[in-house]
């Protein structure tokens, strides 16, 4: 007799992340549970597809982890997909594309949630759809895997008041600032900051063009010569702050928070470049 489970249970064995934070509707999956069969009958494999929000240095350890699912559970499959652009566009295209071509469940950050409702909701009537990194729950996804981003943004304004013990200016850089993920890490550190002697002078943005993140961090630099801290809200922003805090040299003097560990914000932490970075468990997305 098939057994019955949560939807939520489900989907922590076919993908594997038992150590990821979930926030899941009640709802619940009758049938066979995926990977088990009765008398030894055939299963019919899963298609499943992970859709990233951009090619940041990030996804690689969600790919990772995805590969290491389809090891351990033989009845999938996980397609890795990602926006050549980090725009919305090819975001929905790709996963009306995946719709079309009959696959079973999806799981995607969206770029751009509130302007994306519509082309989630589709999906979520002909594939199983959950979020990850980044929440779209005005949708009809199913649940949500990964970080409190709320959280993770006050931990990153308690570090600046601990890297700024005199206050200060700052400015905060992200991908999109529509993005969930930056709009609760934002949301955090603003909430942390309150009634400090730290003062937010804004968020900017880089549309995920990388070259735009530097210009960012320089423009900042030149137009703020009193600026005391930058925070990088996004993955890439962290190596894109410390290669403009060295070349207008003022390593040391400006100090940087910022999220997640590609390997020249690790680099740059280990050097001193970088006061703290806030990592996240993104081979558990995968």
């Amino acid at each position: 007799m098939a057994e019955r489970l949560t939807r939520r249970q489900a989907l922590q064995a076919i993908a594997g992340a038992a150590g990821a934070t979930w926030v899941g509707l009640p709802v619940v999956v009758d049938g066979a549970v995926p990977g088990a069969a009765d008398n030894g009958a055939s299963v019919k494999k899963l298609r499943l597809a992970f859709v990233t929000n951009n090619a940041s240095e990030f996804w690689k350890a969600a790919r990772a982890g995805c590969t290491k699912a389809e090891e351990e559970i033989p009845e999938i499959t996980v397609d890795f997909k990602i926006p050549a652009n980090g725009n919305t566009d090819d975001q929905d295209q790709i996963l009306l594309d995946l719709v079309g071509h009959g696959i079973d469940g999806i799981a995607v950050s969206p770029i751009d949630p509130s302007n994306q409702t519509k082309v989630l909701d589709r999906v979520a009537k002909d594939a199983f759809l959950l979020t990850q990194d980044s929440d779209a729950p005005d949708s009809k996804r199913a649940c949500y895997v990964g970080t409190d981003n709320v959280a993770a943004g006050r931990q990153a304004g308690d570090l600046i008041k601990k890297a700024l013990p005199d206050g200060g200016k700052i400015m905060a850089f992200a991908g999109l600032k529509v993005a969930t993920s930056a709009k609760q890490r934002f949301g955090g550190l603003s909430e942390s900051l309150k009634g400090s002697n730290v003062e937010i002078l804004g968020i900017l943005e880089d549309q995920t063009d990388r070259v735009r993140a530097q210009q960012n961090a320089q423009d900042s630099l030149a137009d703020h010569p009193d600026l005391a801290g930058m925070v990088g809200i996004w993955s890439y922003n962290g190596p894109a702050i410390l290669k403009a805090v060295k070349d207008a040299k003022k390593g040391g003097k400006v100090k940087i928070v910022c999220f997640d560990e590609e390997p020249d914000t690790l680099d740059g932490v280990q050097a001193g470049g970088i006061y703290a970075t806030i990592v996240q468990q993104p081979f558990e997305f995968g």
